[in-house]
């Protein structure tokens, strides 16, 4: 079979073009670009920490992995989470050996819901001049409509972020945004898959981001009960699958990756930094914000994930776990993995990134991809912190607290989100054979 540059084409066991990981980029609490994040993260240092922004006054939870260095612009959470998409973005296409200006790929951007912000809503209810008296967010709508503001209304459009992003990488076609909870950024990089495995593109880039640490969304989490309140020491609340978890941490940060065929990256010699041999995804109906209690959506998800790559559990060298620090979660995906994976669980490191950056919600699961690559390029698990008390309901190799080599050829990825969005990706350092 020949690739349409006429080199002869690289498949997948399935007869697919193998996919090649040729560009990363990242931006999280720990800092800006690849080698500070890998450097803080294999260190086990947190980027956890009191929230400044904005005032905490009669919060529940006064902490988060929020970013702070992005500087004008990212005063919005549309604002931030564009600035640190560009700059993973660019970084990634850069590492490609590409022109951050003319990528020449499509983009397929994960990024979270966009809404009226609460400096936006007071503007407009400034604007009123009391001349509608009906109460509450219809309200301010009207006014929006009467008296029409275009920088609010391009701060509250989806879209937003990937046209300018698309518009500053020189990507091609109309840009995806998708927004599917916490599994979005693994959803993104699976998107991009499946366009160069259907011959639609050699390129693509996948980009995961979150800025959206607001006043409100920190009290709609509280309301769930979903959030840490182990306000005192920061850099210690996030501890995924200890006895003493008690919530996750709200995050920021974007991760970005360049996937291309590996017959078009062979061709214009690019460095390969890794592969994606297989994605899973499958829904959960159960609970708006909760598992089902057979956790029969993770563990199909996760047997879809290893059967796309054509492998077997036993393949997978190391987990990258979901892994958020809430009881019911870490419990339920240490459930899904023991009954794909079997007694060879206890024996397989599983680690969770979030321990240190905190949950970032919609850029996660791009975050921990790169994280992943990086693993594999290293040949080292990155610890779990905070992990002090274990939990004996889950017996897992969490990779306690300190980073530890080993030889890493496949890592699986996963990340579950409210909502029943689940997806896994399995991620390697070279084509199988």
């Amino acid at each position: 079979m020949m690739s349409a540059n006429g080199n002869t084409a690289e498949l997948d066991f399935l007869g697919r073009p193998v996919i090649a990981i040729t560009g990363l980029g990242l931006v999280s609490s720990l800092g800006r670009g690849v080698d500070d994040n890998w450097d803080a993260l294999s260190s086990g240092r947190s980027g956890i920490h009191r929230i400044e922004r904005f005032s905490t006054d009669s919060l529940r939870t006064t902490i988060s992995g929020s970013v702070d260095f992005m500087g004008p612009g990212s005063e919005t959470s549309t604002g931030l989470s564009y600035m640190m998409a560009e700059a993973a973005g660019s970084e990634a296409v850069r590492m490609a050996g590409l022109a951050d200006d003319d990528f020449g790929g499509p983009l397929f951007l994960a990024a979270p819901p966009v809404e009226m912000e609460w400096q936006h809503r007071l503007a407009l209810d400034a604007m009123d001049g009391a001349t509608i008296e009906e109460a509450g967010y219809d309200r301010l709508l009207q006014i929006a409509h009467s008296r029409p503001d275009k920088a609010i209304y391009n701060l509250t459009q989806c879209s937003r972020i990937s046209e300018l992003l698309a518009d500053r990488l020189g990507t091609r076609g109309l840009p995806i945004t998708l927004s599917t909870a916490c599994a979005s950024g693994a959803s993104a990089i699976q998107l991009g898959v499946e366009a160069i495995r259907r011959g639609e593109t050699d390129r693509a880039i996948a980009i995961g981001t979150d800025g959206s640490i607001t006043q409100e969304s920190l009290i709609r989490f509280s309301l769930l009960s979903a959030l840490s309140t182990n306000n005192e020491y920061p850099e210690k609340a996030s501890k995924p699958f200890s006895k003493d978890r008690e919530g996750f941490v709200m995050a920021e940060g974007a991760g970005a990756l360049v996937l291309e065929s590996l017959s078009a990256a062979k061709a214009r010699g690019a460095r390969i930094l890794g592969v994606i041999h297989g994605c899973g995804e499958r829904a959960d109906d159960f609970h708006r914000t909760r598992s089902k209690p057979d956790g029969s959506p993770i563990i199909a998800t996760i047997a879809a994930g290893i059967a796309d790559a054509g492998m077997e559990p036993s393949d997978i060298d190391y987990i990258n776990a979901h892994g958020t620090s809430t009881p019911e979660n870490d419990r339920m995906e240490a459930t899904g993995l023991a009954a794909v994976f079997g007694e060879a669980l206890k024996t397989t490191p599983i680690s969770s990134n979030k321990s240190m950056i905190g949950h970032t919600l919609t850029a996660a699961g791009a975050i921990e991809a790169v994280f992943s690559v990086l693993s594999i390029q290293n040949g080292l698990l990155p610890p779990t912190i905070n992990y002090e008390v274990p939990d004996p309901a889950i017996e897992l190799d969490t990779v306690p607290n300190k980073a530890r080599p080993a030889e890493i050829a496949t890592v699986l990825s996963n990340s579950f989100g409210f909502g029943g969005q689940n997806a896994c990706l399995v991620i390697g350092r070279e084509p199988r054979h």
